[in-house]
């Protein structure tokens, strides 16, 4: 159902339940306060009459219907309009899934949009509902809470990414082939966490601009600020983990050069090795070739043949063979072939 909850309150304390938005706007009137209404992916047909009776402008409107914001804050006249990018870590499959929540904020209604699973917009009622002294200071007060519960549900996504960070550290070096990857899907996970978080200091920035215009109860303007000092702290540990994720990925990458250097040294000794081994077989083939062309040659026992009713005949080709197979082992020898 997309209406969740919606409700009218007055003095610090819900004074009615209206079943329908109809009703609620009817109730409004009656009984004063502020109306709290919340919607989970509304249709268009509810989305235009909270638009109509509360006079929303439609560029916020049309924002609110397509989904898919920036976070960003804009203010039309005495209404607010908020983007806000809860997150969530999920440790099963340890990875960030991000969500959209938008806010309508005014002088009597706050009007919530949730598009997701998270943040739960129930415990923040709860919470709020069992602090009348807070929820007495009206709509600000929804948007104050809101917003903690966004920022809040930020500190597990920091602790797992945190974690995975550490992991990635170690796997850098046991030679996992995957750590690449798992570098590049953290760290556009870590890019989209800041495009969540980064711009919610400007939109902090505006609203403290206009605590003194809008008349903002000081204890409000207190709560607002410490939520904005969580913000900062969080905006920068996603910046740390950039630079950490980009120092892995150095640290990777030079690693992988060592292993390519030490791949390429292994096979260039192996090639000299080989190269060593040829020349020597090579050197021993040449020094038995030259006896062999000899013997082959006075083999051939042609009738004409020289030397070959010579009495010297013999001892001059063995001679040959000898001193021709001493000449190459001597040259070899000189160039370091054997």
């Amino acid at each position: 159902m997309p209406v969740i909850d919606n409700a009218i309150y007055n003095g610090g304390v819900r004074v009615a339940t209206p079943v329908t938005l109809e009703e609620t706007f009817e109730t409004r009137e009656k009984h004063g306060g502020f109306a709290w209404i919340g919607l989970y992916r509304p249709t268009d047909a509810e989305l235009d009459a909270v638009a109509t009776e509360f006079e929303l402008h439609p560029l916020a409107v049309e924002d609110a219907r397509k989904g898919h914001q920036r976070a960003k804050v804009e203010r039309y006249g005495e209404t607010l309009f908020i983007v806000l990018r809860p997150a969530r870590y999920l440790d099963d499959v340890e990875q960030v899934e991000f969500g959209e929540l938008h806010l309508f904020v005014g002088r009597d209604f706050a009007i919530s949009i949730r598009r997701a699973e998270s943040p739960n917009l129930a415990k923040v009622r709860h919470r709020l509902e069992g602090s009348p002294e807070l929820l007495v200071k009206g709509p600000e007060a929804v948007l104050y809470a809101l917003l903690d519960e966004v920022v809040d549900e930020y500190s597990p996504v920091v602790t797992g990414l945190e974690n995975d960070i550490d992991e990635i550290e170690d796997q850098l070096f046991s030679g996992d082939p995957q750590v690449t990857r798992r570098i590049y899907d953290l760290a556009s996970e870590v890019m989209e966490f800041q495009r969540a978080t980064g711009p919610l200091i400007d939109i902090f920035a505006l609203l403290e601009r206009g605590f003194e215009k809008y008349d903002v109860d000081l204890e409000l303007q207190r709560y607002l600020r410490d939520v904005k000092d969580h913000v900062i702290r969080i905006v920068e540990r996603g910046e740390s983990f950039r630079q950490l994720l980009q120092n892995a990925l150095s640290v990777h990458t030079t690693l992988v050069g060592q292993r390519q250097n030490e791949e390429i040294k292994r096979l260039t000794e192996t090639s000299l090795a080989q190269s060593e081994q040829t020349k020597k077989i090579s050197s021993w083939a040449a020094i038995l070739f030259a006896p062999a062309l000899v013997g082959t040659i006075y083999g051939m026992n042609f009738t004409f043949m020289p030397e070959l009713d010579w009495i010297l005949g013999y001892p001059f080709a063995i001679a040959l063979m000898v001193v021709s197979g001493l000449a190459l082992y001597v040259v070899f020898k000189r160039r370091n072939w054997l």
